[in-house]
């Protein structure tokens, strides 16, 4: 059994390590992919197929502190306004350029702040989006909503359009932790939030909320957890705020002096998980809880839960399209990141290409090392049989691999002839876990805390 000093013994308090959302993580990524790879990966998806299409808008009215995310602020709705005619641009480049007969089992609008966007420019690019793949049968649309960013016309836009999910940031309830991390959000406007994506019978409603803030105690994560519960959520995300300050500048107006101590967060992480699993949610993977009749629960008893750079899903689709500044695609043959700032990326847009800059081809042993980590993030276990069967690798190579990682660990990992498991004491370091799989050198990147 792992007990606190064992975990605190074996780095987890001083570890940085990716979140793994990719592999190989973004720092990796390089100029070795060009435009015309991503336009050759687009036209290799087989005819009728199934994507996932993501779209991000860099915008936001006002940056929070925490954010790491690439966004800007507009006090005006021009820049919006040439945006959205850019990813219309980008649309249309796409269509020319993917195989007949595909559909969108996943759509998802991300930022930034989607909601943004005024009703009409809703409108105008959904109906771009359909232009180019319609839904798929089952699909999911959701949308990233700010509560402080939308009202009854902008939601109807949504709900006109398709949307069948929204995805709130909560982050903190507390008002003093707010305005220390530049996001004030009370619980009244979140519920009136709520209150009108329900009126509008989208049942589904993703919730965000982070621990680690800075001031963020036992109690106040407790009480902002049971407003949180108040509300309903189908999922919640509890995500670790990670402070990268070397980063993301805008993290230096939080005091690092007011933030907890690495055995603080896994205390207030662990506090939050409680209240989750007794109000009946399950446990998915490292960070997120679901209600029993969520996608994600019956992903994750189906053995079919997946990672993606929003995290976790249970879409099984083999590609995912980023359009929009900064977005990154995956492909069968590897990754695509579009120009990060919107300057160079309408440029590239504007000049009738497409506008990545950087990206990752896949060798062999990427897919197989990607995959192995992929299973620990979703399932706690590494299934030898699977790897074998799929990849270019024996049972002996896969089952060094682990026994190496488990001595790593002094052996807390459960390793047999079937491949290994990480039991329920031991999950605190499973992203050191997956770190130990990682072929790449992670010196030069600044990654956050493993806990």
């Amino acid at each position: 059994m792992a007990t606190r000093t064992q975990l605190s013994r074996l780095g987890l308090f001083d570890a940085k390590v990716p979140r793994y959302t990719s592999y190989p993580t973004s720092p990796h990524f390089s100029d070795s992919v060009q435009p015309g790879h991503f336009t050759h990966w687009i036209e290799s998806i087989p005819e009728g197929s199934q994507i996932s299409l993501y779209l991000h808008v860099p915008f936001c009215r006002r940056l929070c502190w925490f954010c790491a995310c690439r966004t800007q602020g507009t006090a005006s709705g021009g820049p919006v306004t040439a945006y959205v005619e850019t990813l219309k641009d980008e649309l249309t480049l796409l269509k020319r350029h993917l195989p007949k007969g595909v559909t969108l089992s996943r759509l998802h609008w991300g930022g930034g702040t989607p909601t943004l966007l005024s009703p009409d420019h809703m409108r105008d690019l959904s109906a771009a989006i359909r232009e180019v793949a319609d839904f798929a049968q089952g699909y999911e649309f959701s949308v990233e909503i700010d509560p402080n960013e939308i009202d009854a016309p902008r939601l109807e836009a949504l709900f006109e359009a398709g949307m069948n999910r929204a995805s709130i940031g909560v982050q903190d309830f507390d008002p003093h932790i707010q305005k220390t991390i530049g996001r004030e959000q009370s619980f009244e406007t979140t519920k009136r939030a709520v209150d009108m994506i329900r009126e509008r019978g989208i049942q589904s409603l993703n919730a965000d909320i982070l621990y680690g803030l800075p001031d963020q105690t036992r109690a106040r994560i407790v009480d902002s957890v049971q407003k949180l519960l108040s509300l309903s959520p189908d999922r919640v995300a509890l995500y670790g705020y990670a402070h990268v300050p070397w980063m993301a500048k805008r993290q230096q107006m939080i005091p690092s002096d007011a933030l907890p101590r690495p055995d603080e967060r896994l205390d207030l992480f662990e506090t939050a998980g409680k209240l989750f699993v007794w109000d009946n949610y399950d446990e998915i993977g490292i960070d997120h809880f679901a209600t029993k009749e969520d996608g994600l629960s019956v992903a994750a008893r189906n053995g079919t839960l997946r990672r993606n750079f929003q995290g976790y899903t249970d879409d099984t689709s083999d590609v995912l399209v980023g359009l929009g500044a900064s977005s990154i695609s995956k492909f069968p043959q590897g990754y695509a990141q579009n120009a990060p700032a919107t300057s160079s990326y309408t440029k590239a847009i504007r000049a009738n290409t497409f506008s990545t800059v950087k990206g990752h081809s896949f060798s062999e042993q990427d897919k197989l090392r990607a995959r192995m980590i992929e299973m620990l993030m979703c399932d706690f276990r590494v299934r030898t049989d699977e790897l074998v069967q799929n990849f270019d690798t024996t049972k002996a190579e896969v089952q060094a691999i682990l026994n190496q990682t488990n001595a790593e660990f002094e052996n807390l990992l459960k390793v047999d002839d079937t491949g290994m498991f990480v039991p329920k004491d031991a999950r605190p370091l499973t992203r050191m876990v997956a770190r130990s799989f990682d072929a790449y050198d992670l010196s030069s990147a600044g990654h956050s805390s493993a806990i």
